[in-house]
């Protein structure tokens, strides 16, 4: 009997990953990767295939598929169709939708869609009696403490959040040795801070569920006062309960319902005092909530989940708070790493806890042979050449102010590219910004790209006192006087970054080019932004890669053990 346990999500960003009860997760991939449509949402029939492929099994071959949630909304929808939802959301029979009709089927059918989820996988082969569900907030926790805990025989408080699930929208827990889940302190749904950060995103013109980092990254382009103001309006809408554990609406209208009655209150303001208060106000509500949840418990490591922690700006106030010893936030922390939530309580009840392996990197998806390189470049047409030494040979490239994107080694899974599927550049070149968002990215002017430096040279770039890990880029740091060395990875408002802190052992090939670098220029960051096309998912195989070399203005581009040049 095979150990394989497959973990699904079918939703919003649906992935899916497989993995064996003693060897860990091995292969992970996201349903957009396949499809070419960004954050995809729906049954990931392509990612099932990719994870039975990578394992050389059939769906009966699977001894169990876990769901990180109980309730699931498989049916698909496109970008249109969720713009479409927020915007029915003001009409008559949106509201009575929402306001009555979702809400009374959700309480009516905690199973909500389960029956939809065994008739696809039913479709794919598998069998309907091996599937098991896990509630959606504690695979959130479990993805925090079980993949990311140092010691297994420690306590760390757990803190999730997002915009719902299972009827929750973030949770306070304490987890520990031997299956220790001690839930402290829970909020309703309909008290989301995730929900109002969205319907802003909405309101503000940007496609919800999919932007919020954009309000974020305008953010310190306000004024702290205009700022402010608008961070006081938000608090009439949103705080804390007596205990300081829990989210609570200030208004009669759940949170999801307000965004009209928020945004007449907003009526004259700027766009960038919007993006700027709302951040405001997200910090230091999260910030004192994390305080609280530190105090209450007495536990001062905190460890966190949750589509809001994909804010790296709230998460650096958080870990800077004197109360917290250590803080980090799950890799790519929204609802498409509930599946290795459910792999991890799995594993965990079947096996015990020490059985349960923790996250050792990211790079969980296809790599890129040389045989399929050669192949896909032919295809093509274009030159190539494989160094000897693709470190040195590269970092000469960067020298010479020339982007190059990497396509090599394992897929990152989730939203951040980590150097796999990455675009590198001289950090130092303010320029190079315009000139990438020429050639490939055409990013919104105001967003920063990001640096990767090796973790035992970051002191000499980023302050971080509390020598916090960041392999995964899931908080930002402040920039130290010599920013200028990495001027256009850095936010040029406030002069912050969203560093990765790259170890040998995590990706040799990836850190041989940043060291590489290092040498010959003394300057220890290499620029790094997702291999992708504007509006478009991270290149996934050779031929994904070649496809936007030859639609963009790149020229250099590494190939797997390959180095392909567009122009000669």
């Amino acid at each position: 009997m095979s150990n394989w346990i497959l973990g699904v999500h079918a939703g919003h960003n649906s992935g899916a990953m497989i993995g064996q009860l003693d060897s860990g997760i091995l292969y992970a991939a996201q349903e957009e990767r396949f499809t070419g449509e960004k954050n995809y949402w729906g049954f990931p029939s392509k990612a099932i295939k990719a994870c039975l492929a990578y394992a050389g099994i059939e769906a009966s071959e699977v001894e169990q598929i876990v769901i990180g949630s109980q309730q699931n909304f498989i049916r698909y929808h496109s970008r249109e169709d969720v713009i479409e939802s927020y915007r029915r959301q003001d009409t008559l029979g949106g509201k009575v939708r929402q306001r009555f009709l979702m809400p009374m089927a959700l309480k009516l059918m905690p199973k909500y869609g389960q029956k939809e989820l065994l008739e696809a996988l039913q479709s794919e082969g598998f069998d309907g009696d091996k599937i098991s569900y896990y509630d959606h907030h504690t695979s959130h926790a479990a993805t925090a403490y079980y993949g990311l805990r140092k010691d297994i025989k420690e306590d760390y408080l757990i803190l999730t959040c997002d915009g719902s699930g299972d009827d929750l929208s973030a949770s306070v827990r304490v987890m520990g040795p031997n299956g220790k889940d001690e839930v402290v302190a829970t909020t309703q749904w309909n008290n989301s801070l995730g929900a109002l950060y969205s319907w802003t995103t909405y309101r503000m013109g940007f496609v919800p569920l999919e932007h919020e980092y954009k309000l974020m990254g305008m953010a310190p382009y306000t004024q702290e006062k205009y700022a402010a103001e608008v961070r006081d309006v938000y608090r009439e809408f949103l705080g804390l309960d007596k205990t300081g554990l829990s989210f609570k609406r200030k208004t009669m209208k759940r949170v999801s319902d307000s965004s009209r009655d928020l945004f007449q209150r907003l009526d004259g303001k700027r766009f960038d005092a919007i993006c700027g208060g709302l951040q405001m106000f997200t910090e230091e509500l999260l910030a004192e909530w994390a305080a609280n949840a530190v105090k209450a418990t007495g536990v001062k490591k905190v460890l966190a989940a949750g589509g809001v922690f994909m804010n790296v700006k709230a998460n650096k106030v958080i870990a800077e708070l004197p109360e917290v010893e250590y803080f980090e936030a799950f890799p790519s922390c929204g609802d498409e790493t509930l599946p290795f939530g459910a792999y991890y309580q799995y594993v965990q009840q079947k096996a015990g806890d020490e059985a349960v392996k923790g996250l050792s990197h990211f790079y969980l998806g296809d790599g890129i042979p040389e045989q399929e390189a050669e192949s896909a470049i032919k295809k093509f047409g274009y030159a190539y050449e494989k160094p000897e030494n693709m470190a040195d040979r590269v970092s000469d490239l960067l020298i010479e102010g020339k982007p190059v994107a990497r396509a090599a080694g394992g897929m990152e899974y989730g939203a951040r590219a980590l150097g796999n599927r990455s675009i590198l550049a001289d950090p130092s070149n303010l320029d190079v910004v315009r000139v990438i968002n020429q050639m490939v990215k055409k990013r919104d002017f105001w967003m920063p790209f990001a640096p990767m430096m090796a973790k035992e040279y970051s002191a000499e770039n980023i302050q971080n006192p509390k020598a916090l890990d960041s392999p995964y880029m899931m908080m930002t740091f402040d920039s130290k006087e010599n920013f200028k060395d990495m001027i256009a990875a850095v936010q040029n408002a406030d002069l912050t970054c969203r560093a990765q802190l790259l170890t040998e052992d995590q990706n040799p090939d990836m850190y041989a080019i940043v060291e590489a670098f290092r040498q010959k220029t003394g300057r220890s960051v290499v620029l790094n932004t997702s291999f992708n096309l504007h509006g478009y998912p991270i290149a996934r195989t050779a031929e994904d890669a070649l496809f936007i070399l030859k639609n963009s203005g790149l020229e250099y581009l590494i190939l797997g053990p390959l180095l392909v040049k567009k122009n000669g």
